[in-house]
């Protein structure tokens, strides 16, 4: 605005203000203390002249307002504002909060931007999207259409394990991660398809807690077969190393032996495999590596001075253990680049099993201790006491430790937390979340994943724990508290 345009308006209204001063006979003009800031803003003391005079003048500020461009506008309330005081400001931004607050997800459909609405919305978690959808029909509408439920149940398949296994095993899976076609349900199935998980979820957890479970045997035992010592399993198949020296694969669903590995000239005490090869472990001192497929011996590696208990790869790394009490850390480029990182000491006895993820690797001695040591700098971190004799196997899974003792009496497994374990400040009594005894030998190896624990033992028996399909017999479930999946229904 012209600055001398300005001056001219401030001037016009002054002077109608003192010319309706002059009409209503009041010859001493009223003082109006003035106050000057340091930025040059000017405040007064509040006046307002008669109701009359006061729409005739702001009328005439409205006529020449309208005749100003939208940026000369904006600069003369900026400069009208700065001579304000801070209380008109805080009316001013009281009025304009409201102006300034904009319905996007109804507004944008509105502009044909359907698809930013959507993705706006998809930030929300379950208990937010349900109150969303209550917002208006809009809100309601650009989630029906968006298939949102659809899309949050795709993103904890994506991202929790549990998730991925109940998809897998329920064959809702077959919904997901399609283009809307004529097969794809409405948003609505999703919709009431969420909470059905959350409650199996908290079924699952519930079972292991109350240590529910239906249980299936397969016998092992053959001529020349005096123990199962190791066994891995997948949906397909089961794979155990016996005393015999032998290993055999099995058939998940009929139970019937598919093939037998030969090769060790000592007891198989350890196995691994993934979908190129198996690695083994003996009481021969060796650790061998096997193609899945044809079962030929592709590498031999010899380093522990004693059997091999127990080994784990994953990931370019794996870590075996010994009855020399030493754990052996090796970088493993492929079947036949296996090379020695590193050695770990520190148990007092047989180190019996070992197991690791990118953080800690733990393992699990005839000392009776467990202990835990950082991946990547292979540092010592934490001892966990609590087993009376020693520990024959172990697993570790995210929070979970699963160990097994080896002691002819208490054939015991156990279920541990490790979160809990790590925090020194955590009562001892809640670091075993629960006890299973059904073994009359020894355990020997155990493997779990989130619905299941496949035991093996000295009495020739497989034993598989299931937290999934449980019988209650009509007794309540017992909900955990351990997940923090929360849903409202409408």
């Amino acid at each position: 605005m012209d600055p001398d345009m300005e001056d001219k308006t401030l001037e016009l209204m002054s002077m109608t203000v003192m010319e309706s001063q002059n009409n209503t006979g009041d010859v001493s003009p009223k003082k109006t203390t003035v106050f000057k800031f340091g930025n040059g803003s000017v405040a007064g003391s509040r006046k307002r002249m008669s109701q009359g005079n006061f729409e005739k003048e702001k009328d005439l500020c409205i006529q020449l307002f309208d005749q100003w461009s939208e940026s000369d506008q904006v600069e003369f309330v900026e400069h009208l504002i700065s001579r304000m005081c801070h209380y008109q400001h805080g009316h001013i931004n009281s009025y304009l909060k409201p102006m300034l607050q904009r319905d996007f997800i109804t507004a944008l459909p509105a502009q044909g931007l359907d698809h930013i609405a959507e993705n706006i919305l998809s930030f929300l978690d379950a208990r937010s999207l349900c109150s969303a959808e209550l917002v208006c029909r809009e809100w309601q509408r650009v989630i029906s259409d968006g298939m949102l439920w659809k899309k949050l149940i795709e993103k904890m398949v994506r991202t929790d394990p549990l998730w991925k296994g109940l998809s897998e095993r329920h064959q809702w899976e077959k919904y997901l991660f399609k283009n809307r076609t004529n097969e794809v349900p409405p948003n609505s199935y999703y919709h009431s398809l969420y909470p059905k998980i959350i409650q199996d979820i908290e079924t699952i957890e519930a079972n292991w807690r109350c240590g529910r479970h239906n249980l299936q045997r397969i016998q092992c035992r053959s001529e020349n077969s005096k123990g199962v010592y190791c066994l891995q399993y997948d949906d397909d198949k089961i794979i155990s190393g016996l005393r015999d020296n032998s290993i055999k694969i099995w058939d998940k669903q009929s139970l019937e032996c598919l093939k037998v590995l030969t090769g060790h000239t000592g007891s198989v005490l350890c196995l691994q495999y993934d979908d190129r090869v198996i690695v083994t472990g003996s009481s021969d001192s060796t650790v061998r590596v096997w193609d899945v497929v044809s079962g030929e011996v592709l590498n031999t590696l010899i380093h522990h001075n004693e059997a091999v208990l127990h080994l784990r790869f994953c990931n370019g790394l794996m870590v075996t253990c010994s009855k020399d009490r030493s754990i052996a850390v090796w970088d493993m480029a492929s079947a036949t680049d296996i090379s020695l990182r590193r050695v770990l000491v520190g148990h007092r006895a047989a180190v019996n099993v070992v197991d690791f993820d990118d953080k800690y690797i733990v393992s699990a001695s005839g000392d009776r201790t467990i202990k835990v040591w950082s991946t990547s700098t292979c540092e010592f971190v934490r001892t966990l006491n609590g087993h009376k004799r020693g520990i024959a196997c172990l697993q570790y899974r995210d929070r979970l430790v699963v160990s097994g003792s080896s002691d002819n009496t208490i054939r015991k497994i156990k279920v541990w937390d490790l979160q809990a374990a790590l925090d020194p400040r955590a009562p001892a009594s809640t670091l075993c979340l629960r006890t299973l005894v059904e073994h009359s030998g020894r355990v020997f190896r155990l493997q779990f994943d989130e619905f299941q624990i496949i035991s093996s033992s000295h009495d020739d028996t497989i034993l598989i724990w299931d937290f999934l399909n449980v019988s209650t017999n009509g007794q309540p479930e017992r909900r955990s508290p351990s997940r923090t999946y929360t849903y409202v229904s409408r």
